[in-house]
């Protein structure tokens, strides 16, 4: 008798860390996924700044400096690689900074183009910048579904009995990826004066 109740509690065990173990693979593959829809929609921002560029190039020639610092903001920004199964927060910063720097020059550019009526009233540059309006929300929304998996991770591998498994089998954090002081400076109104 008291060998079936060892078998059960052992078994018991058994299936406990299996699940568990399962539910961080899970919760790390979520963390991942969530990871790629923020790269999704930032390759998709960075494809439609050339056209943007190209469209205020037109109306707005003598605007260079700000039109350079746009597209050296988005070579930046492409440049920096953030591999999802390992992210540091050295990736995370680097990430953030490059971004706030591309939402800074992209502010100064929409600001620039409210001098300019013609191209205000160009219906490619509306597209253009309703496309680029979507897609920053799209990224915000990417961000927070990325945070909200992390979070869950998080705390699953601090609260207990997770953080057993957690640390038996080398599951650790990922890191958030918060708005730096930069890029919240980018989100705030830019003046536009006439």
């Amino acid at each position: 008798m008291i060998t079936y109740i060892i078998l059960g509690v052992v078994a018991a065990i058994i299936i406990w860390v299996i699940y568990s173990y399962n539910a961080f693979i899970r919760l790390i593959q979520q963390a991942t996924e969530a990871w790629a829809d923020i790269d999704v929609q930032l390759k998709r921002r960075y494809d439609l700044i050339p056209n943007l560029i190209e469209t205020v190039k037109g109306y707005a020639g003598h605007e260079r400096g700000t039109l350079d610092s746009v597209t050296q903001a988005r070579n930046q920004a492409t440049q920096i690689h953030v591999d999802p199964t390992n992210i540091t927060p050295a990736q995370i910063t680097a990430m953030a900074g490059a971004e706030a720097g591309l939402g800074q020059a992209l502010g100064r550019l929409m600001a620039i183009a409210e001098n300019y009526p013609d191209l205000k009233a160009n219906t490619n540059f509306l597209e253009l910048q309703r496309e680029l309006s979507d897609t920053e929300n799209k990224i915000q929304a990417s961000r927070r579904f990325y945070n909200g998996n992390v979070r869950d991770l998080a705390i699953g591998v601090q609260s207990f009995p997770g953080n057993v498994i957690a640390n038996a089998f080398s599951f650790k954090a990922m890191e958030y990826f918060e708005l730096g002081e930069g890029e919240q400076a980018a989100k705030e109104p830019v003046a536009v004066k006439f």
